[in-house]
């Protein structure tokens, strides 16, 4: 065929967890779709973030937790391309490695799901001591400036593992998850409150799905870039040109929010300290409207934060790229490096 893969079976790796598996899956039926002759074959494997359950992490320190093993089926050639949250992957991929396609973006905020007994509240209604569960510092740093009154505590595990010690034990009154995860799960009916950006923005890239395949491999490049969508790409590409500047990752709380409007891009980034008491925040916002040129010659494999997206126009790609860069100088120019070494010292302390 055209794209050259006919022929042989197209392995796709993925996590082993319920939700990896919905996401791949999800994938693999559009690629279905589009690729009808092709046969695509799933491949399963635990990654060190499944294995290590007892550590926060933002502890453990290891910036590819839930990658690494994926990656190295796909640089072994075990499997073609790997499905993963976008908000997974860090800022610089390993040499050899690209995003090929990031497809469209689920709702990003997060959401509150709540213990039975407090059915019907909202974070702001709950008893004072009320223990809300996250793993995300991100997540907790904001939360604790806006409701003081709450305490907040690690929680770990896959999606089912944390709504179980939600539900059967007395621990936690609510825990804070994104509202992608949940939807995906079809449990969308246990979101009890989203929190929109006046509460709570959320992480880079967030509720998108990224594809993970060899840079060189222009035939399964081409093949999942048909994926890509377009407005998700631009967002992507703000939010993750704007951590990798702060050199933000697990470790500390950076937070976003994007908005794609009449050819404008809107981008609000921030930076906290551990406690919220803390943080910066600012918006740019900067013009992606551009026509798609034909670009063929020695840059058609560049790369934006690791995305390689041909079928969107390029010069819509560096405008992103540069909003993002020139947020975080404003933010650092603010003194938000100061506000994330601190945060860095603490979280190892």
């Amino acid at each position: 065929g055209e794209n050259g893969v006919e022929g042989r079976a197209v392995r796709v790796g993925t996590r082993r967890s319920q939700l990896a598996r919905i996401q791949t899956d999800s994938v693999v039926s559009m690629l279905r779709e589009l690729y009808p002759d092709l046969h695509f074959e799933i491949v399963a494997m635990s990654t060190t973030g499944d294995k290590i359950l007892d550590t926060a992490l933002s502890k453990i320190g290891e910036k590819s937790l839930f990658t690494k093993e994926l990656e190295n089926a796909l640089e072994k050639n075990e499997v073609d391309l790997v499905v993963h949250s976008l908000k997974d992957l860090p800022t610089s991929l390993p040499p050899g490695f690209t995003i090929g396609a990031v497809c469209k973006r689920e709702n990003p905020l997060d959401a509150v799901v709540f213990h039975p007994k407090n059915c019907g509240k909202t974070l702001s209604l709950l008893p004072e001591k009320s223990v809300i569960g996250t793993s995300s510092l991100r997540r907790a740093a904001q939360l604790k400036k806006k409701f003081p009154q709450l305490e907040f505590r690690d929680i770990r595990g896959n999606l089912n593992t944390r709504l179980k010690k939600l539900d059967e034990k007395e621990d936690f009154s609510a825990i804070i998850l994104a509202a992608a995860g949940l939807k995906r799960m079809g449990w969308e009916n246990r979101i009890g409150q989203l929190l929109g950006p006046e509460d709570c923005l959320y992480a880079v890239g967030q509720g998108a799905l990224a594809v993970e395949v060899r840079a060189k491999d222009q035939e399964i490049l081409n093949m999942v870039s048909a994926l890509h969508d377009a407005d998700t790409v631009l967002c992507c590409i703000a939010e993750r040109a704007f951590m990798k500047r702060l050199e933000g990752g697990c470790s500390v709380p950076v937070a976003v929010n994007t908005l794609l409007k009449d050819g404008q891009l809107y981008l609000t980034g921030a930076v906290y300290s551990l406690d919220g008491s803390d943080s910066l925040k600012e918006t740019m916002q900067t013009s992606v409207n551009y026509p798609h040129q034909n670009e063929d010659g020695p840059n058609d494999d560049v790369q934006h934060v690791g995305v390689t997206a041909k079928n969107v126009p390029s010069q819509a790609q560096e405008a992103a790229e540069n909003l993002g860069v020139e947020l975080a100088n404003l933010l650092l120019s603010k003194g938000a490096k100061h506000i994330l070494s601190v945060a860095r010292q603490l979280n190892d302390a």
